[in-house]
Order: C-alpha cells, then structure tokens, then sequence
C-alpha cells in the first residue's frame, strides 16, 4: 500500500536540506585544495606513508600502501591507487613528484598508457617529503579524528615552501573548479623571498612563468600573464617542441603540451592528411620508448619543417591552451585569488606553524629546565637525598618526602625518585645541570622568536633558501614571446599554385591549372557559347564576380574545384545562387585588393572605385550596390595602376583619356565624373584600352582635360575596319 504520510515541501528547501551539504563536502572534503598544495585524497595517502616509515626506509608495495590509507580514506581501494599513481615519478605529473617509484605507472601524457596493477608496482616518499612532513610531530598543524575515531590525521602539513604553486593541480567540485599551473621551485622560492622582504614587489620580474612538467614552449603574452598572476584567471598557450633529422627526412616530436595527449596529436594529424588539407606527411607513428615520447612525422622531399609545424601548431593539439583558475580552500572557504594573495595566504599559515613549533619547543625546554633546576638542589647534599629515600619506609612517601627535603615539587621529585642509584653521583649531576644555562638561553632565544613576526620570516626565507638550493632544478617549460610565433591562419593549409579561370557567355565558369592547361588546351563549350573572360591568377586569391544586377559576389578560388579544359567547368547560376535573368558580366581576381575597378556608364561618366571597397571583414559571399545602376553599363575593368583608355560617342567621336585623371571613391555606386560630353543626345558607346585600338595619331584623340567632346574618327583609322559603332 502507498504511504499517505507525504509532506509538501518547497524544492529550494530540499536542495538547501539535501543537496548543498553534498555540494560543500565535494568542495571542502574532494575537489579543491587547500594552502598546503594538496587535497585531502593526497594528503592522506602521503600522511599513510609518512606514519610507514617509508620516508627513510625501503619501497612497498604499492597494494600495501593503499590498503594503509584505507584506515584514513574511506574510498575504494581503486580511487587511492589512481591519486598515489599521478604523485608519482614514473607518471611525470608533477614537477617534483612526492612519491619515489619502481613499475609502470603509466604516463600522464599518454591517454591509452595504462598503468599496472598495485600488487606489481612499488613506492616510497621521495626525500622531498622531509619539506613537506617538517616537525609535524611538534603541533605545528592540528589534528583531527579519522572517519571512525581510531586515528589521527593533520589537517594540514606543514609545506616549508608554496607547494601549491609547485605542483600542478586540478580539480572540479559542484558549481566551482579549480585549475593551478606549476611553477619553477626554484623561482617560487625566490619570488616568496622578494615578497616578504617587499610587498609592493613586481612578481613577474621574479616568477617568469609557469613551468610545466611536460615541458614544451610557453607563449610569453605579458598583458595575459599579468591578468592571470593579478587575478588568478586566465589562460596561456603552450606549443610542443621537436627536432628534425635531416638524414632521415623526419620531425621527431619529444615534449607536448601539459593538457593533451600524444594519442590526440597523432590522431588530428592523420585527420588532416586524411582530409588533404596537409599533404607533407608520409607516415605519423608513435615511437615512445624508455628514453621517453616520441612522435615521429616522416616527410616527402623538399618540404618545409619549420612551416608544416606552424600548421600542425594551429590545426592539432600540438598548440593547446592552459586555462587557469587558481581557486584554493582557505579556512574552508574556496577563493580565487592572485599570485601575491596566495603568496600572503602561504606566509599567514607559515606563520602560525613555526609559532606553533616554537611554543611546542618552549615548553619542552622549559619542561626539561625545570627538571634539572630540581636535580641542581639535590646537588647541594646529596647525602641528604640518599638518607631521605633510605630512611623512607613506606614507598608512596618518598616523592612528598623529597619535595619536603629540598622544597621542589612533585614533578622535580618524580625525576629525582627516578635517576638510577650509580648516577647518584657529583659528576653526573655537574654533567646535567650543565645544561641549565644554555636551556635558558635557547628559551629566551625561542620567546623572542615567538614574539617577533619579523624573525619568523627570517626563518621562513632560510627554509626557502635551503629548499631551493637542494631541490631545485632548470625550467622544464621554455620561455618564447608572442614576437617569436608565427600567426598561422586557415589559408596555411590551401595548396596555392598558378591557374587560369574562363568566363563564358552563358555563365560556365572553369578553374583550370597551369599544368593541366598546357596538356589539353582544347575548351569544351555549349552551342553557341564563347568564352567572354580570361584571367591568370592562384589558388589562394579571392574572386569577385559582377552580375548585370549591380551585385559582386564573392569567392575564395580555392573553394571552387579544379576541372581540365574537356569539361564545362562550374555553372554559376547554381554555385552563386543568382536570380533569374541575372547574368555574370565581369570577374576580377586579387589576393590583396589592391588597384581600382573601373566603370563607363552610357551617359559619359566614368567611376574609378578603390578594389578595396569591395573587401569585407566577415567572410561575406554577395555585396549589393555593386556599382551604380542609374545609366546604361558599357565598360567594367579591373586595373593595378592607371592607364589610358579610349571612349566612343555614338557621334563617332573618340576621345583619349588618362584614369589618372578621375578621383578615386570608396563608394562602391558611385556615379563617378564627365568624361565625354554629350553633343545632341549622343552617348557613350564603348571603352577600350589603348593596346586595343591601332590608331595611327593617337595624340589627335587626346586630351588632358575632362570632360571633353572628343574628335570625330578620321576615316584613315575606320578604314581598318578596327572600330565598329554600335547606334
């Protein structure tokens, strides 16, 4: 039977009763780390190991230490092998891996390398540990109860260095992530330094850039960087780094970016060889070895390795993107913070630990200085001493009796009671109470400590020292700057070689190569059709086509296929997508927009309009307002630089002018400017360039100013029956 006792409630009140005590233990308990550099997951196995002894002792199996951190994770066995695996050296995370080992354990730039199971493999801590687990056992952090109240584990570890700006780390809770990058230990150290020392300090003069583990080569973008050292957001881009071999024509891949995969880079590659859009690789094949990875790229003769890695650089993951979020747990409350307020963050809980340590080392001194200040007035009769605790009948009296004797308390008396008969002696307790004045200077010395924040840093600053010249090491991550790179665009990868293109009467448009060409020049054409057009230009340049609709469209020839001359080539009505009755009139081809687009109109007037009207930021296929519509076209040309062109009134008039001239205009319909007068109702018939036209004195027809009538076309020139007038 169904239950009837259902109570309505509010889903905001469930989420808040159900929902966010989960996501707060994923954020506080899992995902984010905290100032020591480490989430609990690897604080426990670590803090497992340390309690093992496997600081200074031999390698165990990896099963035995998982099974070890069970005591403090309560996870499965399966989850802690996988957080011991990526602290490894053999997994090549971590810059300074935590965890010395012996087996596979796979590799964190390989994505189908799997690691072997705990039974095979070994671990012990590595000796950079001794830093991280430093007087650990002198209250230098808290400790709190296990999962079950059997055992003790450290909230934190006392790290004598920014581990967490050491050590990559990343992590993704409920609603939030974080995302650190890895730093140069040796860097790190020396920016901390500067920073207690100065803390108006400029950190990027200091802290160069983040050094990955991978390696590689970081492109240095000041302004990015800054952003992300300022703010803790942010992204920088990293490229691989290889090496040709001459002898053998290949590129030989050995360092990659930290965020991808060599199986990734080899599989983009095959896609575009695949793809033809990079036809300079012969074979990719993956030779990573013992020495370490190797991705090797066999090349066909004469090709370029510097400028095939430029595209692989923009087309695969061979350039990836590190996106940063340096969200870290602070008191249990996760915050985004800079480079300076981590440094500041670290330094606060540096702080509190070497106060902790030093209080713990007072009241150990000053415990032990108490003992012997008691051992110090025995020494004054020992005899005393000897005949109170012989004449003592009853045992439980001879403490009460002692501190009676020699008026110390039951602590000193205790210690007294205890010291063994054959050190009942003057030279031993002279030996002893030796100490006394050294202990109290060394309290005196550690009180002071305690007191003074300014010599607290100065501690810090000599652990920071010591842990940089022991165990730092050369950047991994080389440094270039943005000036250094390449920009690499999709038009990289276009195959560019010389072509004809034809223009036919009814609209077939034919991509045909050089090469081809001179093979079979023969055309195949429609009935009645004719090529109207030719122009020589290459694969990589843009098209413009002008319809009788006062349109351009636009193309990159490289998207048009390549055909041969036995073909009708590509019909443009239906690769343009153009209206009906609307006819292409005219094509100019231009890599750069350079030169002017010349118009004559019916009416006299000639536009000069700048090629580079007609270029579009966005990849736009068709621009309206081609030219102007409002007169009869009679003449349209593409021109680098100016020439003399010839004009044709309907009155056989001819006039010889200069495009030099006329006055450019950024606007496409620009009805342009006189040229050739109009003398009763006569009009323009058609243009032509002065190669075109045999004229026996062509001075006659000139003028250097327009507008002008022009000169009626002596009979000697129309004899030649080179000029025919269209009424």
């Amino acid at each position: 039977m169904p239950s009837n006792n259902l109570v309505e409630q509010k889903i905001v009140d469930t989420l808040e009763k159900n929902y966010m005590p989960y996501a707060m233990s994923v954020i506080v308990s899992r995902a984010i780390p905290e100032i020591d550099g480490l989430k609990p997951s690897h604080r426990k196995l670590l803090y497992t190991m340390y309690k093992m002894g496997l600081l200074n002792g031999e390698r165990t199996k990896s099963a035995n230490v998982v099974g070890q951190t069970m005591k403090l994770n309560p996870h499965g066995d399966m989850a802690i092998y996988e957080t011991l695996v990526r602290l490894t050296r053999g997994n090549n995370a971590l810059l300074h891996p935590y965890v010395d080992s012996k087996g596979n354990f796979g590799k964190q730039y390989s994505r189908d390398m799997k690691f072997a199971a705990p039974r095979y493999t070994e671990v012990k801590l590595d000796k950079m540990c001794e830093e991280l687990f430093k007087d650990i056992d002198k209250n230098t952090v808290e400790f709190v109860d296990n999962y079950d109240g059997t055992l003790k584990e450290p909230v934190l570890l006392p790290c004598t260095f920014p581990s967490i700006l050491v050590n990559a780390n990343q992590g993704i809770a409920v609603g939030m992530a974080s995302n650190i990058c890895s730093f140069n230990l040796v860097e790190v150290c020396n920016t901390t330094i500067e920073y207690i020392k100065n803390e108006s300090v400029d950190i990027l003069e200091h802290l160069k850039a983040p050094d990955l583990p991978s390696g590689g080569q970081l492109i240095f973008n000041e302004k990015d960087m800054r952003e992300i050292y300022n703010t803790g957001r942010g992204s920088f881009k990293v490229r691989a780094r290889y090496r040709y071999d001459k002898d053998n024509n290949c590129i030989e891949i050995f360092e990659i970016p930290y965020t991808t995969s060599s199986e990734a880079i080899i599989d983009a590659t095959i896609e575009l060889v695949k793809g033809n859009r990079i036809r300079d690789i012969v074979d990719v094949r993956d030779e990573t070895d013992l020495n370490g990875l190797k991705i090797t790229l066999d090349l066909k003769r004469n090709t370029d390795p510097d400028a095939l890695m430029n595209k692989l650089y923009k087309f695969t993951p061979l350039q990836d993107s590190f996106s940063c979020n340096f969200n870290i747990l602070i008191n249990g409350r996760p915050r985004v913070m800079g480079i300076m307020e981590i440094l500041k963050e670290w330094i606060i809980f540096r702080v509190d630990c070497i106060k902790k340590q030093t209080l713990f080392d007072i009241e150990k001194k000053s415990d032990k200085l108490h003992l012997l200040l008691g051992l110090k007035k025995i020494l004054l009769d020992i005899d005393k001493a000897i005949s109170i605790i012989r004449n003592t009948e009853q045992e439980a009296l001879v403490v009460p009796n002692l501190m009676k004797g020699f008026d110390i308390d039951q602590v000193q008396a205790e210690f007294i009671a205890e010291i063994k008969l054959r050190n009942l002696n003057r030279e031993y307790i002279l030996n002893r109470i030796s100490e006394i004045e050294n202990l109290q200077k060394e309290i005196a010395d550690l009180k002071d400590l305690y007191s003074s924040e300014k010599k607290i840093k100065k501690v810090i600053i000599k652990q920071l020292e010591y842990v940089s010249k022991k165990y730092g090491q050369p950047r991994c991550t080389e440094i270039i700057h943005e000036e250094q790179v390449e920009e690499v665009t999709s038009d990289h990868l276009i195959e560019d070689y010389n072509l004809k293109l034809f223009l036919t009467k009814q609209n077939y448009l034919k991509k045909i190569p050089l090469t081809s060409l001179r093979n079979s020049p023969d055309h195949k054409l429609k009935d009645d059709d004719f090529i109207m057009q030719e122009i020589e230009t290459r694969n990589k340049a843009e098209l413009l086509l002008f319809s009788n609709r006062h349109t351009v469209y636009k193309l990159r020839i490289f998207e048009i296929d390549d055909c041969k001359a036995s073909s009708l080539g590509e019909y443009l009505a239906n690769l343009l997508g153009m209206e009906d009755g609307e006819e292409i009139i005219y094509m100019a081809a231009t890599d750069d927009y350079k030169g002017y687009m010349i118009f004559a109109y019916e009416n006299g007037k000639v536009a000069k309009i700048d090629l580079s009207s007609y270029a579009t930021k966005t990849n736009r296929k068709k621009l309206s307002n081609a030219y102007c519509g409002l007169c009869g076209l009679v003449y349209i040309s593409h021109i680098i630089e100016d020439e003399e062109l010839v004009a044709f009134s309907s009155l056989k008039k001819v006039l010889i002018f200069n495009t030099g001239r006329i006055n450019s205009k950024s606007t496409r319909d620009s009805q342009g400017v006189q040229v050739l007068k109009s003398k009763k109702g006569s009009i323009m018939t058609q243009v032509k360039r002065i190669n075109e036209v045999s004229f026996k004195d062509l001075d006659y027809y000139r003028t250097k100013n327009i507008p002008a009538i022009g000169c009626y076309l002596k009979g000697e020139d129309t004899e030649d029956g080179q000029v025919k007038f269209e009424l």
